[in-house]
């Protein structure tokens, strides 16, 4: 592999053309939708089941301007390997050149702005800061620093998926508690066993744009043994706070449940680490968030 960060020349993209379609997609929505959905439900069960019907909307639209914020930024920082990645990413906006650069960062600029005054006007400070942080480290930490350094980038950048569930349990009360820090760790070990089984997926889209994703550095066999290994410690995790009571019995009932599921997926994935076996492991690793975070919410509403 050549050195990091090196990519194929192309030919500059064609002149924008105004769609607002484009702008839709520069803020991720598949991405958005999961992270507004883990930081409802953490909001909810902050509340105690019963949140402010007005602060419930203000995380979901604050928290998903946030989201879309950092996912522009991430349009025009990787604009250059987008290009080289295959048709999925060579198709996006900035990269293909519907959008300029300086016109996303003007977009980009205009959601964080529209999500801070949002969040800490009709949340609070603490859930506008931890919303901004998120994306701080989306951009910065994970896209600029470690993306294309260390195979490890998702291990340490992924933290900033876990600032929208503390930023949703603030925004119930304007403090954080056990519970929004055991939510931050599921998240935090959740991150990289979905990571490396969509990585997996991609392996020659990432080589062919010299990023050191974990497959295309260590192989398919050592990224199956880590989804496994992460996978363990990912259900550990979400077990915990059956030891201090902290989310009920309807909580760790379900989070067993999907817990053993996706153990299931990743022990299949270790013990034939194809590309069909990874896509099952990650397409489910999306549904396994989704409803333990619904299961939180459900726990602390009954």
């Amino acid at each position: 592999m050549g050195a990091v960060g090196e990519v194929a020349l192309v030919p500059a993209p064609a002149a924008a053309v105004w769609n607002w379609r484009d702008y839709v997609t520069l803020t991720k929505p598949r991405i958005m939708s999961l992270l507004v959905l883990t930081a409802a439900c953490s909001m909810i069960a902050a509340a105690g089941g019963d949140p402010s019907l007005v602060r419930l909307l203000t995380v979901v639209v604050g928290g998903g301007l946030a989201c879309g914020s950092a996912s522009a930024l991430n349009h025009v920082l990787d604009r250059d390997i987008d290009r080289v990645m295959g048709e999925r990413t060579a198709s996006r906006p900035v990269a293909a050149g519907r959008v300029t650069p300086r016109s996303a960062v003007v977009f980009s600029a205009v959601l964080a702005l529209a999500s801070f005054l949002i969040m800490s006007t009709l949340a609070n400070l603490l859930a506008a800061l931890l919303a901004m942080a998120g994306g701080t480290f989306y951009v910065v930490l994970y896209t600029l620093f470690l993306k294309r350094r260390t195979p490890e980038n998702i291990v340490i950048g992924g933290t900033a998926g876990c600032f929208p569930v503390i930023s949703g349990w603030a925004a119930a009360g304007g403090h954080l508690a056990l519970g929004a820090w055991y939510l931050f760790a599921i998240v935090l070990v959740w991150t990289p066993p979905h990571f490396w089984s969509l990585a997996v997926l991609l392996e020659d889209h990432y080589r062919a744009a010299n990023v050191p994703m974990l497959p295309v550095v260590k192989g398919r066999a050592t990224t199956a043994r880590r989804v496994l290994l992460y996978t363990l410690l990912t259900v550990a995790v979400t077990l915990l706070p059956g030891l201090t009571g902290t989310f009920g019995a309807v909580y760790v009932g379900s989070a067993a449940v999907l817990g053993g599921i996706f153990t299931a997926l990743a022990w299949r994935l270790w013990r034939n680490p194809t590309r069909e076996r990874a896509a099952v492991a990650f397409h489910f690793s999306l549904l396994y968030l989704a409803l333990l975070f619904v299961a939180v919410a459900v726990a602390a509403a009954i």
